[in-house]
């Protein structure tokens, strides 16, 4: 058991829309191929692996240094104790080696990348879906059979109007969407509570609808939003302040009592340990949104629910940003909150099988080997 050969190649995912940070008109992702010299009806199973959106391909790094670091490694060193599959933690220790601790960054997504095409390759030579592994190595067997899922757009459109954002949301809700998310930040407080009370027309509750502000607002603005946004109990208020402000996120919990969200853009447990020690965030309510595809992969993600568990968190409130399969699995898996989804955006690198409907907010996961792509 061996790999022998490791590809990477950068995709184009850009769009006309834009948050109230960026805009989407260059934005790329890298996909790696981990092929193995394991044959299966004919073909070799290969391993896949992509990053999320919103951090640009990591392909230098993917190249310098992973590829040829993992490539260079004993093959033996990369096998688990039945030296008949691979072993993920053995696998990202071997990325990991001579990397310094801090200054994550960029790193830490070429690491995700690559331990999604690890899982995905030790679940396809199981045998068996990537959910169910994780269930019987972690969970004692228990999946959850359907996961909750939101439908997350409302993103600023050149030349889209309040029309236009209603009728994307109403697509969503025809899709089999409860919940949606939208856009705050890049506009004024008052066009955004327009858009707002747009979406409220054709939702039932208030709690239906999700907003996000991509880490725009200084305090004051943040705390100005909060106040306008309470009343409309909304399902959460994300991301108000700079990721790493865990001062302004504590300062905020003062003067909004609704769920808010964040950690899409924390990419270690240590920074999400910070996170839950110093930014006020309230286990009860919260939710908590790192994307392992970003942050290490999903070894280190199980590392910070570990973290989450010696702070008294439930793995409830996580609810993974990306919107990709690879958070699917580890939500039906390892029971969390449920999971992003773009639909339509993003595309082939979000969504689920084709054949799932989404129902009431919630979808059920296929019965193939490994994450579910090809």
């Amino acid at each position: 058991m061996k790999i022998v050969d490791i590809r990477e190649i950068v995709a184009s995912i850009k769009s006309d829309i834009r948050n109230s940070y960026i805009d989407f008109s260059q934005m790329t992702v890298s996909v790696l191929a981990v092929i193995t010299d394991e044959i299966r009806d004919g073909k070799p199973v290969v391993g896949y692996g992509f990053n999320s959106n919103g951090r640009y391909a990591p392909s230098g790094l993917l190249r310098d240094r992973f590829i040829p670091r993992l490539k260079a490694a004993e093959p033996n060193s990369l096998l688990d104790e039945s030296g008949k599959n691979f072993d993920p933690f053995k696998t990202w220790t071997i990325l990991m080696r001579n990397e310094k601790p801090g200054g994550h960054g960029e790193r830490s997504v070429a690491v995700g990348v690559f331990d999604m095409a690890i899982w995905d390759a030790v679940a396809k030579l199981a045998g068996v879906p990537l959910y169910r592994l994780l269930a019987d190595r972690f969970r004692n067997g228990v999946v959850d059979e359907k996961v909750f899922v939101y439908a997350a757009g409302g993103y600023y459109y050149p030349e889209k109007g309040l029309a236009g954002l209603q009728q994307e949301m109403q697509s969503y809700l025809d899709l089999g969407y409860s919940v949606v998310k939208i856009k705050i930040g890049g506009a004024p407080l008052a066009e955004d509570l327009n858009r707002i009370e747009t979406v409220l027309k054709i939702l039932k509750r208030g709690d239906q609808l999700a907003v996000d502000a991509n880490g725009r607002f200084d305090l004051e603005t943040a705390i100005a939003y909060a106040h306008a946004l309470e009343p409309c109990g909304l399902r959460w208020y994300e991301e108000a302040g700079d990721p790493l402000d865990y001062e302004l996120q504590a300062k905020l919990a003062d003067h909004y009592k609704g769920p808010m969200a964040t950690g899409e853009n924390l990419f270690s447990v240590q920074d999400a340990r910070n996170l839950i020690r110093y930014a006020g965030m309230r286990s009860d309510r919260d939710g908590l949104q790192f994307d392992c595809a970003l942050s290490y992969g999903l070894v280190e993600y199980m590392r910070i629910l570990d973290m989450l568990k010696q702070y008294g968190w439930s793995a409830r409130r996580c609810i993974p940003h990306g919107g990709h399969q690879l958070s699917l699995n580890i939500a039906a898996g390892l029971g969390l909150g449920g999971n992003e989804s773009y639909p339509g955006i993003f595309q082939p690198f979000g969504g689920f099988a084709d054949d799932t409907p989404v129902q009431d907010s919630y979808v059920s996961l296929p019965d193939i080997p490994g994450i579910g792509f090809e």
